[in-house]
């Protein structure tokens, strides 16, 4: 395959390849009858312009960032954690245990570390269990990982329609969380400083994402253990040649990738829910695996991939709401195409800009 200088391969390919899928997504909405650069105006205000939109947006990067962390830590070392759904969801499930439990009793500045660290370790749990079948039986990742979906969406239903319902509801939901519990939204923030901002659901999960990035690049690309991890992905028999342990990296990268999913449910649970209910990881799990891809499994590339689909979640909403013909069916279509062009046909236009890029 032709070589592509950094700059092009992270940078440009993925800006033709967003640019093709928007421009086939408006000549899907062009044969629907409606002005597609009018669509595009839309969308674009709809993240970003309207009041409160920016929050929006930015709240459902956050769930894209951490569930592209997971699968990029696990595409590292070659493994395709198709998992971060259920690790994501028994995430949830413990960090509200924890704070079902103890938010009567403790304070924000114990309880809240408590239940993030509770989600992370739900999320490592679940991860490391397929990381352990894969290289102890031989059980593949893919496989292991979408049937313990199915588990972690079987427990999280048993749970909240039984022992975590809330006390005579008959929503598969638990009771609210005490206040010491909550994740401060960033707009409370700023209205204690004295700076007026839009109410959304925005809170501090997503500086949390941030750090979350910061600390997968200095695990990754600066320590040992990162090194090995990605000299296992690179070439398993040149890492157990050179006497790395194979099996514990294996556990670990998954580890760490459940561990991330896991700190997903911390946005949903204790920031914009306030409790724990059915479904909230909504396909975000799935969506990270675009995410990683778009972003090439890099922090940087990641946080602006999911800065895009967080976009998409929330312009294309308004969408929904401004067209009678463009319905949500059509954004997910335009995001189908963003994931088809820049996964599936990512390296589609490599050998045109190597040619270009070898004319100048």
């Amino acid at each position: 395959m032709t070589a592509l200088p950094l700059w092009a391969s992270a940078g440009l390919l993925p800006v033709i390849n967003i640019a093709l899928a928007f421009l086939v997504a408006g000549g899907v909405v062009a044969l629907v009858g409606e002005d597609p650069v009018h669509a595009l105006t839309v969308m674009v205000e709809g993240a970003f312009v309207y009041p409160g939109s920016i929050g929006y947006t930015l709240y459902y990067t956050t769930n894209f960032i951490f569930t592209g962390l997971a699968v990029a830590v696990a595409f590292q070392a070659r493994l395709f954690n198709i998992g971060a759904e259920g690790q994501a969801a028994i995430g949830g499930l413990l960090a509200a245990a924890a704070a079902l439990s103890l938010d009567a009793s403790l304070p924000a500045l114990l309880m809240i570390p408590l239940a993030v660290l509770a989600a992370a370790a739900g999320g490592a749990l679940w991860g490391a269990v397929p990381g352990w079948l894969q290289a102890a039986r031989g059980s593949h990742v893919v496989i292991t990982t979408i049937m313990f979906n199915f588990i972690a969406a079987g427990i999280t239903v048993a749970l909240l329609t039984g022992a975590m319902m809330r006390p005579g509801g008959s929503s598969p939901e638990t009771r609210p969380l005490a206040d010491s519990a909550l994740l401060p939204r960033l707009h409370e923030i700023a209205a204690m400083l004295g700076i007026e901002a839009e109410r959304s659901p925005l809170n501090l999960a997503f500086p949390l994402a941030l750090l979350a990035c910061v600390g997968v690049w200095a695990l990754v690309w600066r320590t040992r253990w990162g090194y090995a991890l990605r000299v296992l992905g690179q070439s398993e028999p040149a890492a157990r040649y050179a006497g790395m342990g194979v099996s514990r990296l294996t556990v670990g990268a998954m580890a760490v990738s459940g561990a991330l999913a896991g700190l997903m449910a911390v946005n949903e649970v204790l920031g914009a829910q306030g409790k724990l209910v059915l479904n909230f990881t909504a396909g975000y799990g799935f969506t990270g695996i675009a995410v990683a891809l778009m972003g090439r499994s890099h922090p940087v590339g990641i946080v602006l991939a999911a800065l895009l689909f967080g976009a998409l979640y929330q312009g294309g909403a308004e969408l929904d709401f401004e067209f009678t013909t463009i319905t949500r069916e059509m954004v997910l279509l335009i995001q189908g195409l963003i994931i088809l062009f820049s996964g599936a046909l990512a390296l589609m236009f490599v050998p045109v800009v190597a040619r270009m890029l070898g004319r100048r």
